[in-house]
């Protein structure tokens, strides 16, 4: 289903954001919402107003890291639009548009949150507990999409950016001979970093494989 198209109004920042920290903010935006969800679970049986103040704090650096995640979301996804593929550049809009609701929901739960405090019921807290699991839901549904434009598509990728560079540098060349030497160096960076990956597998799949061993050998000789 397409979302309806909304915006947040541009504001003018007194400091430059640099590249490659929307990962680093999106592990918060995930992960905060899970522990007050825990929060919340825990307050239905105790009932104590401090964990639920601590949870309304919590859900406030919610919605700010939420906005900042949405403001460096968008300064990469400026720098890797050019070397996206169509239906890579169609997918982040839709990872935009996403995180544009995520932030205006993250306001909604200060909101829901302050409004079910006031009330001061079991029903409300219950309520709100479905809320905010919803909230997770589509946080974690966000994050998955985030990562396939970067395994998928190799958004902010250096490996991707600088093969694609290669290729159009080889595309780009009138000599042959030339274009051809370009295209084999771009062909042999991505054989090399494959190369690299698969020896690390064959190293973390060897010590798994000893750690097994060690552990049915222990447990061998316990029983012995």
């Amino acid at each position: 289903m397409t979302l309806p198209t909304i915006s947040i109004p541009e504001i003018p920042l007194p400091i430059e954001i640099p590249e490659l920290v929307h990962p680093a903010i999106v592990h918060f935006v995930i992960a905060i919402p899970i522990v007050v969800l825990l929060l919340e679970l825990y307050n239905l049986v105790v009932k104590r107003r401090s964990i639920s103040l601590f949870s309304l704090f919590l859900l406030v650096i919610v919605a700010v890291a939420m906005f900042v995640a949405y403001l460096t979301g968008g300064i990469d996804g400026k720098a890797t639009w050019d070397i996206l593929s169509m239906e890579g550049q169609a997918d982040l809009k839709e990872h935009k548009l996403l995180g544009i609701y995520l932030v205006y929901a993250s306001l909604g739960l200060v909101i829901f949150k302050l409004l079910f405090m006031a009330i001061r019921k079991t029903i409300g807290r219950v309520i709100f507990i479905f809320i905010l699991g919803g909230f997770i839901a589509v946080t974690l549904n966000q994050g998955k999409e985030g990562g396939e434009l970067v395994y998928k598509y190799g958004a902010n990728n250096e490996v991707v950016v600088e093969l694609k560079d290669d290729i159009a540098d080889a595309e780009d060349d009138n000599d042959g001979d030339d274009a051809t030497a370009k295209l084999q160096n771009a062909l042999d960076k991505l054989q090399t970093k494959y190369d690299e990956l698969l020896e690390k597998s064959k190293e973390v799949t060897e010590e798994e494989s000893s750690s097994e061993e060690e552990t049915s050998t222990s447990e061998e000789n316990t029983s012995n």
